[in-house]
């Protein structure tokens, strides 16, 4: 693995173990519309994914391919964890992690829609301590040593840096730069902390970068959900609840898995693949104030099935309007393409080929690799360090998701189900 390839490996908040060679996938990229899949090459997945758990790369997954709103492909593999041994089922339950992200970025688009936030809204607005933030510049002296020097922003940071993730705020748990080694040292996570405690941390560190020169991964979908709490009055599980999760019907989504019934369907990566690498505990167990809108969420192929169809319906499900057409297609377009002034590093975890919308990657080229990854443009994806996995793509009316947890083999599995999923794809 070169240098490059572990810097990505980081900043998605995992670092693989394995990188298998690459399944070709030649003429698999942006195929036209109305392919159909062929079971015989779906068969394909179901070899791969059972000789993951055969070989104890993994301890199960549920992978689900949907197309015009049908399952094409369900199957559950292996075991919710190696010690119960209990089967894999649509109920287990699943640390989303990043996942999060998603879901709080669409009922952030939802309350945008209802009027409560605006995208140029500047955050100081609501939280008033970040009209003070300085942005660390690092200074280098003749004998090599760094400063970091303090400066004032050049504009504020708005409500779209928060969903596009520009606003210059980061993680300190990948990377070398001062600033992210400042939020490494600051303790963020000690104590039992709530999201307006957890802004008021954030406020007082140096941004990594000014507001929108930079895709900067990091915390900034926490700062965002404290707005949300702001603006509804409730906290971010009523809010979401009320907005989302219970019209969908996702009744075992939220953010903590305490009950004993629930805590028997926890899936648990395999006892050597537990470190989810993202600079804290991932204490999903135990019941704290802090409801992580960045990582947080825990969720089933049941209810998160609802979600991502939810998305490639474009807003609706089950006869309910969750996004209008318009507010859709703002979330779901590129808003860091060119002429938008926001540059990338090799942290860009969306990677190559795509661009970003408001809360999800959006695919807007092909890419740079020869043969590019299978997919379509404007394809919507994201995903989590802990393993699990959703594409939405609208040209051909398909979604799946996948649903594990593996750290450091998630990107091996996630690549090679992609290529396996549009190799399966005929027109």
């Amino acid at each position: 693995m070169n240098s490059r390839q572990l810097l990505r490996a980081l900043a998605c908040g995992a670092l693989m173990l394995a990188v298998a060679p690459p399944v070709r996938a030649e003429g698999t990229f942006d195929i036209p519309a109305g392919a159909h899949f062929n079971q015989d090459k779906l068969a394909k997945i179901t070899e791969f994914f059972q000789n993951e758990v055969a070989t104890g790369k993994i301890a199960g997954a549920n992978v689900l391919i949907e197309q015009h709103g049908k399952p094409v492909y369900h199957e559950t593999f292996g075991v919710q964890d190696v010690v119960s041994k209990a089967p894999i089922t649509d109920k287990t339950i699943f640390r989303l992690s990043s996942l999060t992200k998603a879901v709080t970025s669409v009922v952030a688009m939802q309350l945008i829609q209802d009027g409560k936030i605006k995208l140029d809204d500047p955050v100081s607005k609501y939280i008033p301590s970040f009209a003070n933030m300085k942005v660390g510049v690092e200074k280098k002296a003749e004998d090599g040593t760094k400063t970091l020097e303090l400066v004032p922003l050049t504009r504020p940071i708005t409500i779209l840096d928060l969903l596009r993730h520009t606003s210059g705020i980061t993680y300190g748990f990948y990377g070398d730069s001062l600033v992210r080694k400042a939020y490494a040292a600051a303790n963020l996570y000690a104590g039992d902390f709530d999201l307006a405690e957890f802004a008021e941390r954030i406020a007082k560190l140096p941004l990594h970068n000014q507001p929108g020169a930079l895709w900067q991964y990091g915390h900034s979908t926490d700062i965002l959900a404290r707005v949300m709490e702001i603006v509804s009055g409730k906290s971010l599980l009523e809010i979401e609840k009320e907005k989302l999760l219970d019209p969908l019907g996702m009744t075992d989504t939220g953010f903590f898995v305490t009950e004993t019934e629930r805590l028997q369907r926890l899936a648990q990566p395999v006892p050597n693949d537990s470190n989810f690498k993202v600079g804290r505990e991932y204490r999903t167990e135990v019941r704290q104030k802090w409801e992580s809108a960045s990582g947080g969420m825990v969720s089933t192929m049941s209810d998160f099935s609802k979600f991502a169809q939810m998305l490639l319906n474009g807003g609706t499900f089950g006869g309910k309007t969750y996004l209008s057409p318009k507010t859709f297609e703002l979330m779901a377009s590129d808003h860091i393409g060119k002429g938008s002034g926001v540059e990338r590093d090799y942290f860009y975890f969306p990677g190559d080929g795509f661009g970003m919308g408001l809360g999800l990657a959006v695919r807007t080229d092909p890419g740079n690799a020869k043969p590019p990854p299978p997919g379509s443009l404007g394809e919507l994806k994201w995903d989590g360090a802990a393993g699990c996995y959703m594409v939405i793509d609208r040209k051909q009316d398909m979604l799946f998701v996948l649903l594990e947890q593996t750290p450091s083999e998630r990107q091996r599995v996630q690549r090679t189900l992609k290529q396996l999923v549009y190799e399966a794809m005929e027109n």
